[in-house]
């Protein structure tokens, strides 16, 4: 069941007291980049005691191995405060080759709506953030487009992630999309970022399945990492 929604301007955003229940999940993709198989992902959710952790791995086959978008490994470890998503910590790891590797590293402190990064980054990036509630990582915005989208409707989220801060603006087809992935289709929601400028990211979202079939990154309109589901199962 979709939440209820409000309409705040020309915004449509969720309900925070009707989020969907969240429940744990291991899903696999095959991974492509531009318009070739490339690799396979990984996403999972799962709980950790009173907290949940996402998370995302994504490898790339051999010949891909210098793409840092094909080579990334991500998590959020995050608790659910008045049915919010609310991250805790945040780690990302990224590999261009055998000996090249970027970490970083965040905390999310809410007692002093404060976020901070270390690792490889910009000093700039490095500095603290200023918090607001219902601020998101990357990875809980693609939670939550799962949980928010509908028909037609606009959603915003202020992803804070990286040592950065942006405002991500979602609009929803006005009907669902028959998906083919493989072997199977799915009747899904088209959900795309729409100011992203050279860089879209568009999201298909098929109810009773707990994470995206789809997620597509474009570059200068042309396909980028291309993520597409194989099989989805809940946790034991």
């Amino acid at each position: 069941m979709r939440p209820a929604l409000l309409l705040t301007g020309l915004l449509i955003v969720a309900c925070p007291a009707a989020a969907a229940e969240l429940r744990p999940f291991v899903a696999t993709y095959e991974a492509w980049y531009q318009g070739k198989a490339a690799g396979a992902a990984t996403m999972q959710l799962q709980p950790q005691g009173t907290q949940w952790e996402v998370g995302l791995d994504i490898r790339g086959n051999r010949g891909f191995a210098g793409i840092l978008g094909l080579n990334l490994t991500q998590s959020t470890v995050f608790d659910v405060a008045n049915a919010v998503y609310r991250p805790l910590q945040q780690s990302t790891t990224r590999k261009a080759a055998v000996f090249f590797n970027r970490r970083v590293s965040g905390v999310y402190d809410w007692t002093r709506n404060i976020a901070q990064w270390t690792g490889d980054l910009k000093k700039t990036r490095q500095q603290p953030v200023a918090l607001e509630p219902g601020d998101m990582s990357a990875l809980l915005i693609n939670l939550a487009v799962v949980r928010d989208a509908a028909p037609g409707v606009a959603l915003r989220y202020r992803f804070v992630d990286g040592g950065r801060v942006r405002e991500y603006l979602y609009q929803a087809a006005a009907e669902a999309e028959i998906v083919p992935l493989g072997e199977m289709s799915y009747s899904a929601l088209r959900v795309s970022r729409t100011n992203g400028g050279n860089d879209e990211m568009i999201i298909w979202i098929a109810d009773g399945v707990p994470t995206p079939v789809r997620i597509l990154q474009r570059e200068d309109g042309e396909d980028a990492v291309d993520l597409r589901l194989v099989e989805y199962q809940g946790a034991l």
